[in-house]
This record gives C-alpha cells, sequence and structure tokens, in this order.
C-alpha cells in the first residue's frame, strides 16, 4: 500500500540517554530526513501541521527524550493524535544494559540529563537517574521498535536505522502493519534487550568444529550444506517458523509495529546466522522482514 507521494515520513527517535540517539539521527540525516533534535512533546503536533502547511520537508526525523522530562508524559497522547489523522510514523527506541550506559558515561564523564539540577529537584547518581529514565520511557517502549545498540559499533547502527526506515519504500510503515525482526546473536555476549521471543539452537550441530568451516559464517554455502544435512537443524527451522506464523496475526491485532524474533548460537556466526536467513527468506513474502546480524 503507498500513501500519496506528498505524505509526510515521520520516525520518532526516542530511548535512553547514552544508548545512541545522536548517531541514529545523524544516519537519517545523511539518509535526506530533515532532522529536530529534542522537540518537546507539546509542539510535536503544532510542527507537523507546520510542515504539512508549507511542503517544507517529507521527510523528518525527531528525537524526543528525556530532556524534556517534564512534558515526557505528553508524548503518547500525541502520538494517538498522529493514528487518528491518519499520519504513518515510526518510533524507534534505543536501549543499552543499564552496565553499558554506565560506562558510557563514565567514558565521557557527561552528566546524565536526569542528574541536572534544572530537570529535577536533586542532582542524581548516575544510576538512579538512568532507573528514573527507564520509568519516565516505559510506556513509550511499549510502542516503539526497540534496538538494543549494546554490543553494536556506530557504523552498524546507522545501517541499522537507514534499514529500518527505507524498509517500505516512498512512506513509513502504516502503524496497522507489522514487520518482523529477525535477529541472530551469540549467548555468550547476552540475550539482546530488544527481543521480544528467543530461540535457544547451541544443541544443534556446531560448524565451528569443523575446520574448513570455522572462519565461515551462516551465510557461505559450505556452512549451510553442513547444516541442511542435519534433520535436527530442519526441525528446529520448521517449528520456530510454525510457532512465529501461529502467533503473527494475534500480535498484528494487538497493533504491535514489530516483533523481534532472536535465535542464539554460542558465538553468533554459524547456526544462528543461517537460521535467520532461512527463516527471513521464509516469511518475505507474506510480512516485511528486517535482519540483524549482532556479530558479524
Amino acid at each position: 500500500m503507498k500513501t500519496p507521494k506528498n505524505a509526510l515520513e515521520i520516525v520518532f527517535i526516542t530511548g535512553m540517554s547514552g544508548s545512541g540517539k545522536s548517531v541514529a539521527l545523524h544516519a537519517l540525516e545523511d539518509a535526506g530526513f530533515y532532522c529536530v533534535d529534542n522537540l518537546p512533546p507539546e509542539l510535536l503536533l503544532a510542527f507537523v501541521d507546520l510542515q504539512t502547511q508549507q511542503a517544507a520537508s517529507h521527510r523528518i526525523a525527531i528525537a524526543v527524550d528525556v530532556r524534556s522530562a517534564k512534558s515526557l508524559p505528553a508524548l503518547p497522547a500525541v502520538l494517538t493524535g498522529l493514528q487518528e489523522r491518519g499520519i504513518a510514523f515510526k518510533l524507534v527506541f534505543l536501549e543499552a544494559s543499564d552496565e553499558t550506559l554506565v560506562h558510557r558515561y563514565s567514558e565521557t564523564r557527561r552528566l546524565h540529563p536526569l542528574s541536572n539540577p534544572k530537570n529535577n529537584d536533586q542532582r542524581l547518581a548516575v544510576q538512579d537517574a538512568i532507573a528514573l529514565e527507564r520509568e519516565l520511557l516505559a510506556e513509550v517502549r511499549e510502542r516503539a521498535h526497540i534496538i538494543d545498540t549494546g554490543f553494536i559499533k556506530a557504523t552498524q547502527l546507522q545501517s541499522i536505522v537507514k534499514n529500518l526506515v527505507n524498509s517500505n519504500p516512498q512512506t513509513a510503515v502504516p502503524t496497522t502493519t507489522l514487520t518482523v525482526v529477525f535477529e541472530s546473536f551469540a549467548f555468550k555476549r547476552g540475550v539482546p534487550l530488544d527481543a521480544d521471543y528467543v530461540f535457544d539452537v547451541r544443541m544443534l550441530p556446531n560448524p565451528h568444529y569443523e575446520p574448513q568451516l570455522k572462519a565461515l559464517t551462516g551465510r557461505d554455502q559450505p556452512v549451510i550444506d553442513y547444516l541442511l544435512a542435519s534433520p535436527e537443524v530442519l526441525d528446529m527451522q520448521t517449528q520456530i517458523s510454525q510457532f512465529v506464523k501461529n502467533w503473527l496475526p494475534a500480535l498484528q491485532s494487538d497493533h504491535r509495529s514489530y516483533v523481534t524474533v532472536a535465535i542464539g548460537c554460542t558465538g553468533g556466526q554459524h547456526r544462528s546466522v543461517y537460521l535467520v536467513e532461512q527463516l527471513a527468506k521464509a516469511f518475505k513474502t507474506d510480512w516485511p522482514v528486517l535482519v540483524r546480524h549482532r556479530e558479524l
């Protein structure tokens, strides 16, 4: 389904402070979006109306976060207002673990926005500020597509964001369309925070122990042939596929915009990558699909 040529394409970038929102906004600017950083929620509808009237830019990216802490509770109602006007948008939430965020603040020596007395009654320790931030953003997070930035580089985040906004050319994906994200990962580096469903495939035959396959990945034909020869791998693929297929209609009926299916093995190079690629290939004929390989 296409929207009119001049329809607005809006991407909201939000999430935890220190999770990479500036990187994401720069990626969208490179992709041709008119970017606005830290626009207070109470000004969003007026800003959208202005852009519509002036036709200044049809691709808009807006960062909203706890720097507007006192007005942040208004954001869910604003998003509902956009939906009622029939304006399609994507809401992207950047996430990272507490440990990662504390480490990043320690490295940069920057002050957390909620540690600033202007945004709070008193200066908070970083960990307390992060806990408060999670509480303030909880409702927005529930409505968003989540990207865990804890184990990815800035260049990877830029690619993920660009792929996300370009997953349906010409327009943002309407909020009634469910996009399925298949993501591979290594358990040794932790489960992705953005995962809705997690499947453990570490019990499957491991190409890592085959000298000629160790340096390859699940996208290489020799590894594919090795895994295809195993009935257990095919059984796992069939069962995951059936589970996801059974529940996608219900998830869409629940007004979900995205669902992330994470598949993990020991190193995130072979088995999980192979299964993600195969599942994405099977589902892309019926659903919008995105693929991520966290460890590649």
